[in-house]
């Protein structure tokens, strides 16, 4: 098989409209594509590997609905939105156990590729989804990170929102949540201090010094290239309200472009969106990483060849001469 045989696995849910717009650059650019779907584990999806007994540490196939591949053959795995299977149709033990063996399983048999480029590797962007261990490294390679408190101490959070005052709440990680069937999400939210109570002895909740901004920033890095919007809006959380929005492309500062890359490196990233908060005195503030953010819309409402970016490094399978 040559190299430009060589397939891209895509691993995403049904309906993702990112991941559609690179497998269209993909199909575009003539690299064969496999897209899979964890959740479709069963006919729709089957899985084999062998170890020990060949020269290649992992010699197995990947077959879906309409493609088959070798998985030694693999060029590189976008590693997108996958859904992993929940049983719903078997007995809480039994869903329990049969999940668990589809991730260690499959997940194990896929992470166990290290030939491939992956954008990211899913144990990889796990570890970077850790907003404190964020926040230290962005200090740590120089970013402005606004005072922040992660906590479930009343009392120490009460002193921070009276110190550092206005403070905002934010959530550590999105999680899926219904409140009487309804689905409900989480955005930045003022919070003063004769606000916090005991129930905040529960988890720890992180608190943070309000960034006095003129302007949000996404900005999407793939490999060595730089995509940066700014984000227009007088919304103290952005994502309440796109209709509200409008948009720019922006250069970075090179010191500033020279931090976000040290960040993707440490957590052994070639992809990322960073969320960043502009003050009235030209100061970035760092917010958070999102290590497999969104950025479909961004694409669609500035002309960014976004999806382009992805597919052209998917194909090249390296960074500047070598795989992270």
């Amino acid at each position: 098989m040559t190299g430009t045989d060589r397939p891209v696995l895509v691993a995403t849910e049904p309906l993702d409209l990112t991941a559609d717009l690179v497998i269209t650059e993909l199909n575009r650019k003539g690299a064969p594509v496999v897209r899979f779907n964890p959740a479709d584990i069963g006919t729709d999806l089957v899985v084999s590997a062998r170890f020990g007994v060949c020269p290649t540490p992992v010699v197995g196939q990947l077959r879906t609905s309409s493609r088959t591949t070798g998985l030694e053959h693999v060029r590189a795995v976008y590693w997108r939105r996958p859904v992993w299977p929940a049983f719903e149709h078997l007995g809480a033990d039994d869903a329990r156990y049969a999940a668990a063996q589809v991730r260690y399983g499959l997940g194990g048999i896929l992470y166990a590729l290290d030939g491939p480029l992956w954008v990211n590797h899913p144990l990889r962007d796990a570890a970077a989804d850790y907003k404190p261990a964020q926040l230290a490294v962005a200090q740590r390679l120089g970013l402005t990170v606004p005072p922040t408190l992660v906590t479930n101490d009343p009392d120490k959070a009460r002193q921070f929102t009276a110190a550092h005052g206005p403070v905002i709440a934010k959530t550590l990680r999105w999680t899926p949540y219904e409140r009487d069937g309804v689905p409900m999400t989480s955005w930045a939210e003022p919070v003063a201090a004769d606000e916090i109570d005991d129930t905040l002895r529960a988890s720890p909740h992180l608190f943070q010094a309000r960034v006095d901004k003129v302007a949000d920033l996404r900005v999407l890095i793939v490999g060595r290239r730089v995509f940066a919007v700014r984000i227009h809006s007088a919304l103290l959380d952005w994502r309440t309200d796109y209709d509200a929005l409008s948009y720019s492309v922006v250069d970075l500062p090179e010191r500033l472009v020279k931090s976000l890359h040290g960040v993707l490196d440490h957590f052994g990233l070639v992809s990322g969106s960073f969320d960043l908060a502009l003050d009235g005195a030209g100061e970035y503030h760092w917010l958070e990483l999102n290590p497999n953010g969104q950025w479909g819309w961004l694409e669609e409402e500035t002309g960014l060849a976004m999806s382009a970016a992805i597919a052209e490094l998917l194909i090249q399978g390296e960074v500047d001469g070598h795989r992270p």
